[in-house]
């Protein structure tokens, strides 16, 4: 059975809230606004003119839907399961899925089907994560959307010693008064990020290929780095960080099965 009427997909991330429309089957809207600290007003005023049939939620605010009254109730579905749900739908070729989010990694490794073979949402550390990323980006007083394109101009490869994001900055910091070239530096800190990826990875196990969704997927230098450490290409579908929210608006159909 199909879903009827106008679904609305939501991921609530701890940097942005992403919303996919999906209207007789298809992609009506795609939304991104930053969930800033009254998340709640957010959803309210993305929501507010949809009149929506059907909601699902993911992401680390997903309960907060259900405090919409005027609205259905709101379905819930786990950041894995919309994330799975969106990327096949995307790329039915993928075996693994990688979302390095601003305050966690997420690995999912899939059985040929397309089932869930094994996951891990790593919390652990910031300084694997695109928190980390952003923080660094505003000591070297650049946007974060620039960063990656920036560390890909690097002419020698740095390695970070430290292992906190505070430390880290300090290290940063040390290394441009002593006349590191910035380029260096960022490079340092992708390097960083993606040599705690791949520890992820390895933990999880799966084949190829590995779909990179979210917004850290826009990061050319992040798909670099990876595909050198993996020998193997990275595919990354048009809108990554759209995913989770698509995955939760398909995922109503399963849900009303």
């Amino acid at each position: 059975m199909t879903a009827s009427g106008k679904i609305v997909g939501i991921d609530i991330g701890s940097r942005s809230i992403k919303m996919v429309v999906l209207e007789d089957g298809q992609v009506a809207e795609k939304v991104l606004t930053p969930t800033t600290f009254y998340p709640l007003e957010e959803i309210h005023r993305l929501l507010d003119d949809k009149k929506p049939d059907h909601i699902v939620a993911t992401g680390h605010g997903r309960d907060l839907c259900r405090h919409r009254p005027d609205c259905p109730q709101a379905e819930i579905v786990s950041t894995v399961m919309a994330n799975v749900q969106g990327g096949s739908h995307l790329e039915p070729r993928t075996r693994r899925i990688l979302d390095i989010g601003a305050l966690e990694t997420l690995v999912i490794s899939l059985t040929p089907r397309g089932d869930v073979y094994n996951y891990e949402l790593s919390t652990l550390c910031a300084a694997g994560t695109g928190k980390y990323l952003e923080f660094m980006a505003s000591s070297l007083q650049m946007p974060l959307e620039e960063l990656g394109d920036f560390a890909l101009q690097a002419d020698k490869r740095l390695q970070m010693e430290s292992q906190c994001t505070v430390f880290a900055e300090r290290e940063a910091m040390f290394l441009v008064a002593n006349g590191e070239k910035p380029q260096n530096i960022a490079m340092a800190l992708h390097r960083s990020i993606v040599e705690r990826t791949v520890d992820v990875l390895r933990r999880v196990g799966g084949s190829s290929p590995l779909l990179l969704v979210g917004g850290l997927a826009h990061n050319r230098c992040i798909k670099k780095l990876l595909e050198e450490q993996l020998h193997e290409e990275i595919l990354v579908p048009d809108d990554p960080e759209y995913v989770g929210a698509l995955g939760a608006a398909l995922q109503c159909e399963v849900l009303q099965n």
